[in-house]
C-alpha cells in the first residue's frame, strides 16, 4: 500500500507544501483519536461510526473525507473492490465485526477481532485516502473498549517494521492472517 496525498489545491486549506499537508492530515488523526477515546461503550459499529471517525481525521482539509469513494484506484499492486460495491461490502463488514467483537471472551479471541476488522477495512478500501489510518483507528477503537493500549501496527520511521506490516497485510490478502495476527499479538497490553 503506497502513500497518496491530493493536489494540493483539492484542501480546503489551499496549502500547497507536502510537510504541511502531512501535519494537518495527523493533526486530524489525533482529534479523530481522541473522538474514539469518548465514545461510551459498549461500542455498536456502524458504517456511520466509521464515517464520523474519517469526517473527524479528514474533514477539515477534505471534502471526500467520510464520503465512499467514487473511483478505483490502484495501491500498490493491489486493486480495492470497484466503488458501487463498497456500500454492500462494508454493512456486511459491520455486521461481522459486531458479531465477533460482541463475542469476544479470551486475549486470542481479542486478537482475531483486531486482526479481521483491520485487514477488511484495509482490503474494501472505502475511501479516497487515509484507509490506512482509519483502520488503525479502529482497531485502535477496538482495543481501548476490550481494555488495551492502542496497536501500534509499524511506525513510519521504522523501516523493517513497516515492511513486515505490509508483508502481513500481503499475506491477509490472501485470506492468511497469521503474520498479522502474530503483530496483533506481540502488541497486546493491557491498559494500566
Amino acid at each position: 500500500m503506497g502513500e497518496y496525498t491530493d493536489a494540493p489545491d483539492d484542501n480546503f486549506l489551499n496549502i500547497t507544501d507536502k510537510q504541511l499537508i502531512n501535519e494537518e492530515e495527523a493533526i486530524g488523526v489525533i482529534r479523530a483519536e481522541q473522538f474514539i477515546l469518548d465514545l461510551e461503550t459498549p461500542i455498536h459499529f456502524s458504517v456511520q461510526l466509521l464515517q464520523e471517525i474519517h469526517r473527524t481525521a479528514f474533514g477539515h482539509l477534505y471534502d471526500w473525507a467520510g464520503k465512499w469513494r467514487t473511483s478505483t484506484p490502484t495501491v500498490g499492486n493491489y486493486l480495492p473492490p470497484p466503488p458501487n460495491q463498497i456500500p454492500n461490502l462494508m454493512y456486511y463488514f459491520m455486521d461481522q465485526l459486531n458479531y465477533q467483537y460482541n463475542n469476544t471472551k479470551t486475549d486470542e479471541d481479542v486478537v482475531e477481532c483486531l486482526a479481521y476488522a483491520h485487514h477488511r477495512l484495509v482490503f474494501i478500501h472505502p475511501f479516497t485516502n487515509g484507509n490506512g489510518r482509519s483502520s488503525r483507528l479502529l482497531t485502535d477503537l477496538i482495543a481501548f473498549s476490550k481494555g488495551y493500549q492502542n496497536i501500534e501496527l509499524y511506525q513510519r520511521n521504522k523501516g523493517e517494521a513497516r515492511s513486515l506490516y505490509l508483508e502481513a497485510i500481503r499475506k491477509a490478502d490472501k485470506h492468511d492472517l497469521s503474520a498479522l495476527k502474530d503483530i496483533i499479538r506481540s502488541q497486546l497490553i493491557l491498559l494500566q
